[in-house]
């Protein structure tokens, strides 16, 4: 069985009841949709999570209704600067999680592009913090580390795939296009559940 998840309902309104595959919506940000994913986990068993969803790309890495595969997501949860953050007792934070990289590989071959992501906790909406947060990824969106991260606690594959609604920049200037980022995510979604399909 595989568990799909989004954060609103209305990223997946293209999608139709498929075999074996679940459908979660998890609310948004990444509280919800950590504590939502992991209680389905605990819940019911599940050979793979799909994380899936509109994201925004800094100026550069992706283009509007583009599909995207997303290899690594990166959380700011230690120090401001991204280096590490030093616990006593040898206690880490962890601040990285990648997508099932042989389902990454395999979706590269369909020629989809990898890209790392970037969760937060609030959408950036000036350049000066856009400029400041593009050295951690390529696209931004509020759930993914929190979805991967569930699921790798858990034991259980995940991969994340996100279609490209806008740019992170200036809100005025970031040409939101929630239609175009459907678009591009029904696109690389079908492609990926097809592929898991034919694995099976």
């Amino acid at each position: 069985m595989i568990l799909l998840t989004c954060a609103v309902g209305k990223e997946l309104a293209f999608f139709t009841s498929m075999p074996h595959v679940e459908m979660l919506v998890t609310g948004v940000g990444p509280v919800e949709s950590g504590v939502s994913v992991a209680r389905a986990l605990a819940q019911s068993s599940y050979e793979l999570v799909i994380n899936a969803g509109i994201a925004g790309a800094f100026p550069g890495a992706a283009d509007i209704g583009q599909g995207v595969v997303v290899s690594e997501e990166f959380m700011f949860l230690g120090l401001e600067n991204g280096e590490p953050l030093a616990l006593p007792g040898g206690a880490r934070v962890v601040d990285r999680v990648s997508s099932d990289l042989a389902l990454v590989d395999r979706m590269l071959e369909q020629g989809f592009a990898a890209k790392r992501g970037l969760t937060v906790c609030a959408v950036t909406a000036t350049q000066q913090s856009a400029e400041g947060l593009a050295a951690y990824g390529d696209i931004e969106s509020m759930e993914g580390f929190a979805v991967l991260r569930a699921a790798e606690m858990a034991g259980v594959a995940a991969i994340e795939v996100r279609g490209i609604s806008n740019f992170v920049t200036d809100r005025a200037e970031s040409k939101w296009n929630f239609d175009e980022g459907a678009r591009g995510l029904e696109g690389v979604l079908i492609s990926l559940l097809s592929l898991v399909a034919h694995a099976e």
